[in-house]
């Protein structure tokens, strides 16, 4: 069978250097519990303002895998 089926969950990761860095932390924290991670999806970027005035970047995404 060549059908494939993909189940979505939405992550966001943060980070205090970029929004690349919030996206890979969070595929890495997915894969750590999640196997057979095929695609991500940014679907929002936004940031936080830290009390010392310093930026936390913050990307959303939804990452998929195949369901078995």
């Amino acid at each position: 069978m060549s059908e494939k089926v993909f189940k979505q969950i939405t992550v966001t990761g943060c980070s205090s250097e970029s929004y690349e860095k919030a996206i890979e932390a969070a595929v890495e924290k997915a894969s750590e519990s999640l196997r057979g991670l095929s695609w991500f999806q940014v679907t929002e970027f936004r940031g936080g303002i830290r009390a010392d005035g310093g930026i936390e970047y913050q990307a959303t995404l939804n990452v998929a895998f195949k369901v078995d």
